[in-house]
């Protein structure tokens, strides 16, 4: 089940919301067998168990109680804030076992969970909110590695102000009423971010100057109208020397001599790639014609496919 994004639910219906920390991480659903196994399955349906071995011993959690539970792999920096970077080094590690051992006694990952979808043989996905939060704090998930944080039942404006004094991502908002609804984008549970974020798709790029000479100076990005690819403006700052050299490195693999953007926009010497490449951006504000305004560039979303970046509907135009 997804979350919408939105603003605050009316104050007259604030006490019908529960509100939770919105996470920085990678979505996982959590299968608990109860043999003392454990699988980790990531939003694409991909088995992430072997990722983060750290979590194996969660398996055994609940004995021979089986269940399927909701939750979100995190890596937590010194301050024990969710920090997506930090993350990127774990993720992918699937297929390379020994790799992710190595780093999960470096730099362990956390994994929050908030919600349960199945329990000892029985679906809850069309119980209300409120009791399947109940049936999942029932079960006392709290370990080295796992924990279920908890929810606040209305006050749903002094926990975004406390999400923003204390640096956090945002807030989801999920009504109290509401059934699990697998697979779905619902307006039952609402998001909020902190930043003004969009996930774009890279469609291509403008080489840089002096000693940026081979390199990306900007990238040009994209957002799904239907079936085109709008362009919405160039990302040209929010990089280090690393990263930029990682995104020459992918683009060089997409070149192809075809504008992806309808229709094509204005940009001398541009060169165009297939548009396989989700990034997430900061920006202040959207113009009358869809533009971002002061785009910085915030992350490459691995763990996003070009279909799902088109998830997010963009924020209305403003003037």
């Amino acid at each position: 089940m997804l979350a919408t994004p939105g603003s605050l639910p009316p104050a007259a219906q604030d006490a019908r919301w529960a509100y939770e920390t919105k996470q920085d991480g990678q979505r996982a659903v959590v299968y608990l067998p109860g043999d003392g196994s454990l699988v980790l399955r990531a939003r694409s349906g991909e088995d992430i168990t072997a990722a983060y071995p750290e979590l194996r011993p969660l398996g055994a959690a609940l004995g021979r109680t089986a269940a399927v539970l909701d939750g979100e792999v995190l890596a937590l920096d010194r301050r024990g804030r969710a920090d997506f970077q930090l993350l990127q080094s774990r993720m992918g590690l699937a297929g390379s076992p020994a790799r992710a051992a190595r780093l999960a006694a470096t730099a362990p990952v956390h994994l929050v969970l908030f919600d349960v979808m199945h329990l000892d043989g029985r679906s809850l996905v069309r119980l209300p909110y409120l009791r399947r939060r109940a049936r999942l704090e029932e079960l006392g998930l709290e370990g080295p590695f796992w924990s279920t944080p908890g929810a606040l039942v209305g006050h749903g404006r002094q926990a975004l102000d406390a999400t923003r004094a204390h640096g956090l991502e945002g807030l989801v908002c999920k009504r109290l009423d509401s059934v699990y609804e697998p697979g779905v984008r619902s307006r039952a549970w609402i998001k909020i971010r902190n930043m003004r974020t969009a996930d774009v798709l890279v469609g291509g790029w403008l080489p840089g100057k002096g000693r940026l000479t081979g390199l990306p100076g900007a990238l040009l990005a994209g957002q799904r109208a239907g079936r085109d690819l709008r362009y919405v403006g160039s990302v040209g700052t929010g990089w280090s020397e690393a990263e930029r050299g990682e995104l020459a490195a992918l683009l060089r693999t997409l070149t192809t001599d075809v504008c992806p953007f309808t229709p094509v926009p204005r940009a001398p010497g541009a060169h165009w790639v297939l548009p396989r490449l989700v990034g997430e951006i900061r920006f202040s504000t959207r113009t009358r014609a869809g533009m971002l305004r002061q785009p910085s560039w915030l992350r490459l979303r691995t763990d996003l496919t070009p279909e799902e970046s088109a998830a997010d509907l963009p924020d209305a135009p403003e003037s």
